[in-house]
Parts: structure tokens; sequence; C-alpha cells
């Protein structure tokens, strides 16, 4: 068995593998196919300072290698996280982190606040590519003065380990990456969903009820992967790298392009057993080129 241990800021994983928020649940809907200790980290579906009921239906929509949603961050809010959920997730056996998102800096930080009380919840990771609502509807994380502005909201208010989710709608990622690191992230994710768009040719009106969602899936991992490759070169934080991860051999393509850990997203739809899949295939591949450890292959594109 090689090493599959990594560290994000003061957060021990077991190993790289973890979920993505919005694609998971809470865990407790994926604990009769996998044994949820056996990740390195489970991200929880957003949650927001007040309840919100998403977007109009239809908000899902396939495409080729892909698919397009644009659920809106439904959820009952942070007091009923804490209240309901939490007693039900704290004694999982992994690292158990909330994905926050927000319509202002003040949002982010009281939400964050909330949960720093939360003893069993040792991270957060910020979802910035939320509308910002002081600004027409931009999202904070297509702006370095935006992304900086979340960040530092929620880092006087934070003190556990901090992870940024990054936008890939933007002109260069890096710039957004390293404002984010001198705000305090200890580590950023990225990719989150590209924007797109989906057309039913016979009802002449766009498939989702926004017109337009977040695309994920296969189809966007070149895309991701050359983000990651740009962003780790940029910034000294770690860097968790998702988008399009299927199987062992996407993981490890993130890990040599310099992530330090991975996340799994809209595969866990097609196999709810894919997590602990890649996480053994990443440790056959290792055993099989000689390596013990992460170490030997991180980064070394």
């Amino acid at each position: 068995m090689a090493d599959l241990r990594v560290n994000i800021g003061d957060l021990a994983l077991k190993n790289p593998v973890m979920t993505a928020s919005g694609t998971f649940g809470y865990g407790l809907e994926f604990q009769d196919f996998i044994p949820l200790e056996g990740l390195g980290g489970i991200i929880v579906k957003g949650t927001t300072l007040k309840p919100r009921e998403g977007n109009d239906y239809p908000r899902m929509a396939e495409t080729a290698s892909g698919m397009l949603n644009c659920v809106g961050l439904q959820n009952k809010g942070v007091d009923y996280f804490c209240e309901h959920i939490y007693p039900q997730i704290k004694d999982i056996d992994t690292h158990m982190i909330v994905n926050v998102s927000g319509s202002s800096p003040e949002d982010y930080a009281e939400c964050a606040a909330r949960i720093n009380e939360l003893d069993r919840i040792p991270a957060i990771e910020l979802n910035i590519s939320c509308p910002n609502v002081r600004d027409g509807g931009m999202a904070f994380g297509v702006t370095c003065a935006g992304a900086s502005s979340v960040v530092k909201a929620v880092r006087e208010h934070y003190h556990k380990t901090l992870i940024v989710k990054l936008s890939p709608n933007v002109t260069d990622i890096t710039e957004i990456a390293r404002s984010v690191e001198a705000e305090g992230a200890d580590s950023v994710s990225l990719i989150n969903t590209l924007m797109g768009m989906a057309i039913d040719i016979e009802r002449r009106k766009p498939q989702l009820s926004i017109k337009t969602g977040g695309l994920s899936g296969p189809a966007v991992k070149p895309v991701a992967l050359r983000m990651v490759w740009q962003v780790a070169k940029a910034v000294k934080i770690p860097v968790i790298g998702l988008g399009g991860i299927t199987r062992a051999e996407d993981a490890i393509e993130f890990l040599m392009a310099g992530a330090t850990a991975i996340e799994i997203g809209t595969a866990n739809f097609l196999d709810p057993t894919v997590t602990i899949k890649v996480r053994d295939g990443i440790n056959d591949w290792l055993d099989q080129h000689g390596c013990k450890s992460l170490s030997e292959i991180r980064g070394c594109i």
C-alpha cells in the first residue's frame, strides 16, 4: 500500500479523494453504497445564511459528456444545518466540510461564523461563484476585488481551514487565486462549473428555467486540468482539483498537474461507488509504478 495521506493546510486527510459539493448530499445519502470513512473528506451541499428555495424547474439537463444544472443552492439555511444535519454527520470518521455561499460578504461571514462554532466541522469551502447583489449580479469570483472581499470578511470570523472554490469563468484564474491567497485562504479548489446553455429546438426554448446553467462532467476536464496546472504554479497554498474526474487515471492527471487532493462530483450520479474505486485505483497505480507516496508524482508536469 502506498502512502495516500495529504495535508490541506492544517487538515490531515487519510487520502486525496473528496466529494464535490452539491453531488453527494450530506454524505448520509451514500452510506448504503460506500464506507464514508474511507474518503479523505466529504464536502456537503451548499449552505447559505437564510433558507433558499432554488430555481424553478427544469433545472438540470443532460449534455454530451456532461450535464447542466441551475439548482440555485436550494437548502434550509445554516441554522437548520447546525440544529438538524450536524448532529447526524458529526461522528462520521472523515473530514466533514461545509460549502458556504452568500449574496454579500456579510452573508458569507455570518454563515461561516456559525459553522466555526461546530467542533466537528474542521473546514469550509467558499463558493465565490455566487452573484453579488450589490454589483448587478456579477459573481464574486470573477474579479480579484470581489473574491478578496469575501475571503477577507470570512477570515475575520472563521478560524479553521479555509478553502476557496474558484470560478473558471474568468480571463486569468491565477490572478483570482493569488488574490484569495493574499487574504488568508489556506487552499483553493477548482474548477467550479463552466457557464453553458442547452436549447429545446422543438419548443424553441432553453432547456433550463433560467436559460443558462453550470456545465460539469467529463466535458470540462481538459479545461479544469489546464487551470489546476496554472494555479498550482502561481500559489504556494495547496490546490484541490476537480472537474470531470470519473476514474483513477483522471485523478492522477490532476495530481501530476499539481493538485494535492481531488474532488469527484458528477460521476457520483452515475456510480455511487466511484469515489472508493478512484481511491483504490490511485493506490494500485502507485504500487504498479513503484511509488511509495503521492509526493513522488505531485506536480511532476
